[in-house]
């Protein structure tokens, strides 16, 4: 699923582990990645928040260069 804040947009993974879900959420801009924590009965849109929250802090905090561009459409991983 992918989030569009502001000019860049944002990817979630969820990975579900026993009874705990792991949510990372990756700025396509800069490449930077956060991961949090929830239980596995909590609301996908609360995780997703949670998140996005936590990747506009560290973008804040932060000063990432932008991830290089390429001619082949895609990004880096």
């Amino acid at each position: 699923m992918a989030g569009n804040t502001g000019e860049r947009e944002v990817y979630f993974e969820f990975v579900a582990i026993g009874n705990t879900v792991r949510v990372s959420a990756i700025c396509s801009v800069t490449g930077v990645e956060v991961q949090v924590l929830g239980p596995v009965g909590a609301a996908r849109r609360d995780l997703e928040q949670l998140a996005l929250r936590k990747l506009e802090r560290r973008l804040a905090d932060t000063v990432a260069p932008p991830l290089p561009r390429t001619d082949r459409g895609g990004f880096t991983v």
